[in-house]
């Protein structure tokens, strides 16, 4: 099995060839083909390469799937005996990508 750690957003994910993965939103429309250049580890089998602290020549070549937001979350904040009470909620966009070739 091939696979990759590559870094996106500050993130970590594991992109295996033909899977799919869920970063952070990217100012790519949907249908473009990408790049990741920063991958921290590669796996191919039983040869693995480790990166100092990106793996040299390795990239990962992904489409954009669709944009998307993700669980919304709520935050409630209250003071009892104050009457205070706070609600705000807060949905994050994602960008799905389709990992295609991981190269090296």
């Amino acid at each position: 099995m091939k696979y990759a750690i590559v870094e996106s957003g500050g993130k970590q994910f594991k992109a295996v060839e033909g899977g799919t993965i869920e970063v952070d939103l990217l100012q790519n429309e949907p249908g473009n083909s990408i790049t990741l250049a920063s991958v921290l580890l590669l796996v191919d089998g039983d040869d693995v390469t480790v990166g100092k602290p990106h793996v040299s020549g390795a990239s990962v070549q992904a489409t954009v799937v669709e944009h998307f937001k993700g669980e919304k979350t709520v935050n409630f904040t209250y003071s009892p005996k104050k009457r205070i009470r706070q609600k705000t909620g807060h949905r994050q966009q994602y960008t799905r990508l389709a990992i295609e070739k991981i190269e090296k």
